[in-house]
């Protein structure tokens, strides 16, 4: 009676299932908007969370290294000013990061951008002068020329002003309405972030305690084994994403210093420009590095064309290097991912959420990779096979 009562149960359960599918596949323009509405809500905790993972990072060290070796209390425990101080000083720390980069990067990056009209002028009128004095013995050429060159100087940019500046009074109105949706927006992110930012605080803060939680939930509503498989798994991806957060940032760090020192030593223009520039890039993984060498390599161009081939062979050069010898040692080993998976992943996490799946993933890829290995490695065993 017992064993048709649960069969019963399960065959209930299994109809709602398929009838809530079923009408979910019908309406499921009001189940799109519910799922939004549902995103918006937890979108701040998520997003909380993931700061609040990305930023343990920094305060697990700062804590095993600055208050590794204090004297623990009779339950074992660390003083309780150890956690919120080493909050305080990651937040610092990242506090300094940011302004570093703003007091650094951006005065040179502005400088740039206004003298670049400036060096780009220059430099066209260098290089028609090279075609006009290579080319002097072709008259088709030096006719083509001799108009671009004309155009290029004739070129009114009082006119292009003047019409920007009609197309803004004709779309004040419209502007204005995009205007206060932006502040709205932004006053919206602005609240977002900062609950996010307060709820990241409170998981790094009683992380353990919440982990503690999270345990007894698994416990109390899944099998034993379940619960131990599924722990299991949440470790293995802590440690990856940890390992590949730090491993990415570390040889980011290298990479940017590498090419700021090389271009000093080779007096190049915007060497600590290129140089962050290169370093912040090189977070994307494979492709990163690459985006800023194209960029530091058309502003090095407006300046030189020698200097900026040299510039290109000094890329290809460090990235030989930190591909061979860095990368393996900083992220590869850390990851335990083969190359053609961690290609398989970039490629997969772009197409489908930008750099933003680039990122992330290597690292779900890798989790899934070890799962997989492990659970391959231990038929094999069952089997009593050895496949060499």
């Amino acid at each position: 009676m017992e064993l048709d009562r649960t069969t019963m149960k399960k065959l209930m359960l299994l109809i709602a299932f398929a009838v809530l599918l079923l009408v979910g596949a019908q309406r499921y323009e009001i189940v799109l908007q519910i799922l939004r509405f549902l995103l918006n809500i937890v979108a701040p905790f998520l997003a909380g969370g993931a700061v609040a993972f990305v930023l343990n990072v920094p305060m697990r060290f700062l804590e095993r290294k600055l208050f590794g070796k204090l004297k623990k209390n009779k339950k074992g425990k660390t003083p309780g000013f150890v956690r919120p101080l080493s909050l305080l000083l990651t937040i610092l720390l990242v506090i300094l990061v940011i302004l570093v980069v703003l007091l650094v990067v951006v005065p040179q990056l502005t400088t740039t951008v206004r003298g670049l009209g400036v060096t780009i002028s220059a430099f066209f009128t260098r290089t028609i002068a090279w075609a006009e004095e290579t080319f002097s013995n072709n008259p088709q050429v030096m006719e083509w020329l001799k108009e671009l060159s004309l155009d290029w100087r004739n070129f009114n940019w009082q006119e292009m002003l003047n019409t920007a500046i009609d197309f803004l009074k004709n779309g004040a109105g419209d502007m204005l309405g995009s205007a206060i949706s932006a502040v709205s927006t932004v006053a919206s992110g602005i609240v977002s972030s900062f609950i996010s930012f307060v709820f990241a605080c409170y998981i790094l803060l009683q992380k353990e305690r919440l982990g503690l939680q999270c345990r007894k939930i698994l416990y109390a509503l899944l099998p034993e084994k379940t619960a131990k498989g599924m722990l299991g798994i949440c470790g293995l991806a802590s440690r990856i994403f940890s390992s590949f957060i730090t491993g990415q940032c570390v040889e980011a760090l290298i990479l940017g210093s590498m090419f700021v020192v090389a271009m000093t030593i080779f007096r190049m223009p915007y060497a600590l420009l290129v140089g962050c520039l290169i370093a912040v890039t090189a977070l994307i993984p494979i492709v990163g590095a690459f985006i800023g060498c194209g960029v530091g390599a058309f502003l090095i161009l407006m300046d030189s064309p020698t200097k900026a081939l040299i510039f290109l062979i000094m890329f290809l050069v460090i990235q030989q290097v930190e591909g061979n010898l860095i990368y393996p040692h900083v992220v590869g080993n850390s990851v335990g991912l083969p190359s053609i998976w961690v290609l398989m992943a970039v490629t997969l996490g772009g197409s489908l959420m930008g750099v933003v799946g680039m990122l992330l993933f290597i690292p779900v890829t890798a989790v899934f990779y070890s799962l997989f290995r492990g659970y391959v490695y231990r038929r094999l065993r069952e089997k009593r096979l050895r496949i060499q």
